[in-house]
């Protein structure tokens, strides 16, 4: 069995693969040619933390395995990152172990890279101001993902904790070097929201991280970060307002507190959500019509992303001799 580390996976599937994958991936579950049953989440409230377990099977990549992702909040007070993750592969024709490796990493990577195809289909091709809002680990890997597929001049991160600004300002100039000297920081939401063309989201909060009254026409939208119904970090009347492309419409519907809460509450109808990124990646659905629509994508993850990339990370590293190869016998 293959065993490959962060570094490794990093090397071997770099973002604009993973967002190309992501396309690919999205369009097969759309098209209903994989199996992604819903996250099993175990929640331990008395440690502030979630763990959740998510299969995947994508035939057209040859891609079987699971995501094992534990999200512990008291983390940042530690010092620690907030979400560790691991992923493993099966063969599909035997069902041996064929590889398990670091997906933290992964896991930042293929959602960076899933706001970098939504971006990539649905925001104005001279977007040149990002607002990334959340300044963990999944902030760092959405300024890499939309500077990969627009021309970024200016990234606006904000987060509350200066902490954690300063530490995606080192993992900028560590892992993206090439865009690091487009970012600056702020605790203010509102005015770089004001200023943005494309505005990403990853957090956990459970109230809105920005006023819809920010949202300038012709912005897009990704919200990556809440992915449980009681989490909501879009304002409902922005989700009203834009025309919403979803990751895969059931887990979007059962898990996602920004389109769950406006639709109990009246403020949309399920018709407003029935979008899928697949559709528009295939042609299947259209993406933007003007450059004044607000585009919004939604995403609670799937895990598709983790599978393909894995596979893509594994085949690759058969091919160039990289990562460690164990024995479990």
């Amino acid at each position: 069995m293959l065993v490959l580390t962060r570094g490794e996976v990093r090397e071997l599937v770099p973002m604009r693969d993973a967002i190309e994958l992501m396309k690919t991936a999205f369009a097969e579950l759309s098209a209903g040619r994989t199996i992604s049953p819903l996250r099993t989440v175990i929640p331990l409230p008395d440690r502030e933390a979630d763990s959740l377990y998510m299969p995947a099977y994508v035939p057209a990549m040859n891609a079987l395995g699971l995501k094992s992702v534990n999200v512990f909040r008291r983390n940042a007070e530690r010092g620690l990152p907030v979400i560790h993750a691991i992923v493993s592969l099966v063969d599909p024709e035997t069902g041996q172990p064929l590889a398990v490796m670091d997906g933290t990493y992964l896991t930042a990577l293929r959602t960076g890279a899933v706001s970098g195809a939504a971006a990539d289909l649905l925001a104005r091709p001279e977007s040149r101001v990002l607002a990334a809002i959340g300044a963990g680990a999944q902030g760092v890997t959405q300024i890499a993902a939309v500077c990969t597929v627009r021309p970024i001049e200016r990234v606006i991160a904000v987060d509350v904790n200066e902490q954690a600004l300063d530490r995606l300002r080192e993992a900028m100039r560590r892992d993206w070097p090439e865009f690091a000297d487009r970012v600056e920081t702020t605790s203010d939401a509102s005015a770089a929201v004001r200023e943005a063309d494309i505005v990403c989201t990853a957090t956990t909060s459970r109230t809105p991280v920005f006023s819809d009254a920010d949202i300038r026409p012709g912005t897009h939208v990704s919200g990556v970060g809440a992915y449980t119904p009681e989490m909501q970090e879009l304002p409902a009347e922005t989700v009203a307002r834009a025309t919403v492309v979803v990751d895969a419409v059931d887990a979007a519907l059962a898990e996602a507190g920004d389109l769950i809460m406006p639709l109990e509450k009246g403020q949309v109808s399920r018709d407003h959500l029935s979008r899928e990124l697949g559709m528009v990646a295939s042609g299947a659905a259209p993406g933007r019509t003007s450059s004044e629509e607000v585009t919004l994508f939604k995403s609670v993850g799937n895990a598709v992303q983790d599978v393909v990339v894995a596979r893509r990370a594994v085949d690759r590293a058969h091919e160039r001799g990289i990562g460690a190869e164990i024995d479990l016998s």
